[in-house]
């Protein structure tokens, strides 16, 4: 496994991507599976990363100084255990509930209007027509923990 930090193109937005392989990346990258978490958009490149070096065998590894912490920020340990929270409840909730794909935008703004029955529903759209929901007092947020879209599972 390989771990890359990957960027949209979009809004700039940085995240990291598990991959099997170099060329693996390089495949879910030409399909188009690979979206950014934040804003959803599909034009992702590689990230520039600075690669970990190993400590030369003759020398003792010396443990980089702990940052300081600042007083109102949470400590790294309570931002993990919140993340983890998040990613426990969204994957207790997207069984849950009904994959609607790129036509995430009407079929919410259907429920909202009455022209369709209240379910819980996933999907894509773009952050155009996210605001235009929020715009319209349609209630609706982003997944935080990136998932395979149901259509894109071999």
């Amino acid at each position: 496994m390989i771990v890359f930090d990957l960027c949209c193109s979009a809004g700039g937005h940085r995240f990291e991507a598990w991959f099997a392989s170099s060329e693996s990346f390089a495949e879910q990258q030409t399909r188009g599976l690979i979206a950014c978490p934040v804003c959803g958009d599909h034009d992702v490149r590689k990230a520039v990363m600075a690669p970990r070096v190993g400590a030369k065998s003759n020398r003792q590894a010396h443990a980089a100084p702990a940052p300081a912490e600042t007083p109102d920020a949470p400590a790294p340990a309570a931002i993990r255990a919140a993340l983890a929270a998040i990613a426990a409840q969204q994957a207790e909730m997207l069984p849950r509930s009904r994959w609607v794909g790129r036509d995430f935008a009407a079929a919410a703004r259907a429920m909202h209007e009455g022209r369709a029955p209240e379910d819980l529903i996933h999907g894509q759209t773009s952050p155009e027509e996210a605001q235009a929901l929020h715009d319209d007092g349609i209630a609706a947020i982003p997944l935080l923990v990136p998932f395979v879209p149901p259509d894109a599972v071999n």
